[in-house]
């Protein structure tokens, strides 16, 4: 028998956005691990907010659907504040029920802005890396290091003088800088003045960019450190030096890299932190800082396969979370930005580990 199309809607509803979740949806863990994070920081949250005024939105909330942004690649506030006003399992991941009144776009803005503000973003990936050490998915001996390009949100057309006024016209207001010589010395971007002119590889277009580095632990491949820097030549090996030497680690580290990191001095730094560089050897026109010493031993081998998924948290982050553009201008911004990617980044990866755990 046919059924009859009733396009009257019904007024009420007994099902909570809870109910119509499956139970065994992917982002249950996810939400489970980003809320045992955030309970950590509630103390970081009330050195943010004053104790007078009206209630803003709750930071734990905006934090989740910032989450949900990287998770699903939303490219906008305003496109990530309309799918929280239609879809019952966004609401249920942020905690709003059905009814409840989803957020102005400029309100929201405006209150993450002052979440950008503070260190939130690091604390939230060290809460979430201590949750992983905590259920022994991490290693605090063998480490791998790199660092990706992130395309700033400006124009080539931005890069001027920096001599020049805002509002410069003709030949060198860079609305046509063909044939001009241009370099970060003597121009700047006037849209975002934090972005550098860098190329990656001697093959590759220069780019208003900044740089993207993280260290990893090589057992699972968990992001254990991030920072994002201006992009200049020495920024991959000053920002692995310092994020290893901030991280919990043993007394014996090894730390695996590509063939950028081996030079001598930062293969001197590493043995003044006493972690032993497994760095891929350069030799070409070239003597490697890397001997014979370290290369023998069967574990710089193990570290020259283990260092490869360093890419992985790079690849999600501007394939799943289509951030291989920035959304915010300046280093501060674009850090926070990147650094709570790649937490987000280690709860998918810690999702995917709990499942296979028998």
């Amino acid at each position: 028998m046919r059924g009859e199309a009733d396009n009257q809607a019904d007024m009420f509803s007994y099902l909570s956005p809870a109910a119509r979740v499956p139970a065994d949806h992917p982002l249950r863990p996810i939400r489970a691990m980003a809320v045992e994070a955030l309970k950590e920081l509630s103390r970081d949250f009330d050195a943010l907010y004053s104790r007078v005024g009206r209630p803003s939105i709750p930071p734990e909330r905006l934090l989740l659907s910032l989450v949900l942004q990287y998770l699903y690649g939303i490219r906008s506030e305003r496109l990530l504040m309309e799918q929280l006003d239609y879809n019952l399992l966004f609401r249920w991941f942020v905690g709003l029920n059905a009814d409840d009144r989803v957020w102005d776009v400029t309100v929201f803005t405006k209150n993450r802005d002052r979440l950008l503000a503070g260190d939130i973003a690091t604390r939230f990936l060290e809460q979430v890396v201590s949750c992983a050490r905590e259920k022994g998915l991490t290693s605090d001996e063998h480490f791998s290091v790199d660092g990706t390009l992130l395309e700033a949100w400006a124009s080539h057309k931005s890069f001027r003088p920096k001599d020049e006024g805002d509002s410069g016209s003709g030949s060198g207001s860079g609305s046509d800088f063909h044939g001009q010589k241009r370099s970060n010395a003597t121009h700047e971007s006037k849209t975002d003045p934090d972005a550098r002119l860098y190329r990656k590889g001697s093959s590759q277009d220069a780019k208003l960019a900044y740089l993207g580095h993280v260290v990893i632990e090589n057992r699972h491949g968990l992001v254990v450190g991030a920072k994002a820097t201006q992009a200049t030549g020495y920024a991959e090996r000053e920002s692995a030096a310092e994020l290893l030497a901030e991280i919990p680690r043993s007394k014996k580290v090894t730390v695996g890299a590509d063939k950028g990191y081996d030079t001598r001095d930062f293969v001197a730094r590493m043995r003044e932190l006493e972690v032993t560089p497994h760095v891929a050897q350069n030799t070409t026109n070239r003597s490697s800082a890397i001997d014979g010493r370290t290369v023998r031993h069967a574990g710089y081998a193990i570290s020259q396969i283990k260092r490869k998924a360093v890419e992985h948290p790079f690849g999600w982050l501007k394939g799943a979370a289509h951030l291989w553009q920035v959304r915010h201008r300046g280093r501060e911004r674009v850090n926070w930005v990147f650094t709570f990617g790649m937490a987000v980044f280690n709860l998918v990866r810690m999702r995917t580990l709990y499942a296979a755990t028998p």
